[in-house]
């Protein structure tokens, strides 16, 4: 399986391509990507350069194109495709079905990738978009069991590659609406989920409080590790119990579904991450890849070594052992 690898930075682009990655993700410095966070992503000039970089070592270039376009200002979408097109993307990370109808159309050798925000997880939604677009991979969401994937890839013509490690998106991706719902801002439309400038941190006694907007997300006792305030990972009360609604705040880990997903037939291992330092990139990147031809027994080293670099220090398999409340 080839591993897909995150780049939120040049500097990062580089740790990946040198840890051992088969593909690196990464995406235009503006809304057309869904990690459109200040600080974060590639001016023209430098997704050219590191194209041309990975290029050199023999590692493929995937640009994430992944929200949805805006009525009237689809030029911006139109453009960030013809410009990765030109730098010589190995492909396209879409979302949009009028963006796949543009690539399929103006670029057809185009290999395009179809990006989990399309949410396409039933062999009817993904045939279609092979038979449309001539799409060429689908990204899974991380709702479905490794058994769904399995009975999902004898029932398709494309590649499939799911997510392996990193954040865990517990809605059916492209349909992230808490976010607008308390900031305004869509993961979807404008590439960013519970922005920074949403985000405030408060003393109430012993507690810390975590908040987004108008939202109280979360309350930590002392030493309790705190997280990062997104609705979907919120600590609600629910009738007499203080839970977590949907999520908890840690990481997606499947290294232990590594030969479950082979046997199923998934192609690709996507590392969530964009956000991350290089630091983050290159030790997870590294760990995949010696995950993915080591033993069983000798995994739970792996495991263990980036458990300290996820989210609240703990992971979880997901909706591949989940046993929702």
């Amino acid at each position: 399986m080839e591993l897909i690898c995150p780049a939120g930075t040049p500097a990062a682009f580089r740790e990946a391509v040198e840890a051992g990655a088969d593909a690196v993700y990464c995406g235009f410095r503006d809304e057309t990507n869904a990690r459109n966070f200040p600080g974060l992503n590639f001016s023209r000039e430098e997704l050219r350069q590191s194209i041309v970089l990975a290029r050199r070592k023999k590692v493929q270039t995937f640009v994430a194109l992944n929200t949805f376009m805006r009525a009237g200002d689809e030029a911006l979408w139109y453009s960030a495709a013809d410009d990765a097109v030109a730098m010589g993307a190995d492909a396209l990370i879409l979302a949009d079905f009028g963006l796949m109808a543009y690539v399929a159309e103006k670029f057809p050798q185009q290999r395009l990738h179809v990006s989990v925000q399309a949410s396409a997880s039933n062999p009817e939604a993904i045939r279609f978009l092979v038979e449309a677009f001539g799409a060429r991979r689908v990204v899974l969401p991380r709702v479905l069991t490794v058994q769904d994937i399995a009975r999902l890839t004898r029932q398709i013509d494309c590649e499939v590659e799911v997510f392996a490690f990193g954040g865990l998106c517990v809605m059916a991706e492209g349909r992230c609406s808490l976010s607008s719902y308390a900031t305004g801002k869509s993961p979807n439309m404008n590439g960013v989920c519970s922005p920074a400038s949403h985000v405030r941190y408060r003393q109430d006694g012993a507690d810390l409080v975590s908040e987004l907007g108008a939202y109280t997300i979360n309350r930590f006792g002392p030493g309790e590790a705190s997280g990062y305030p997104t609705l979907c990972k919120g600590r609600f009360e629910i009738g007499d119990v203080e839970a977590y609604a949907f999520e908890d705040p840690v990481s997606l880990d499947v290294i232990d579904e590594i030969d479950a997903l082979r046997a199923a037939g998934v192609s690709a291992l996507k590392i969530e991450g964009r956000q991350r330092g290089k630091a983050y990139v290159a030790e997870v990147v590294s760990s995949l890849k010696k995950a993915l031809v080591a033993s069983p027994g000798e995994r739970a080293a792996l495991v263990a070594r980036l458990r300290a670099m996820s989210e609240g220090q703990r992971t979880t398999t997901g909706a591949y052992d989940k046993r929702w409340r």
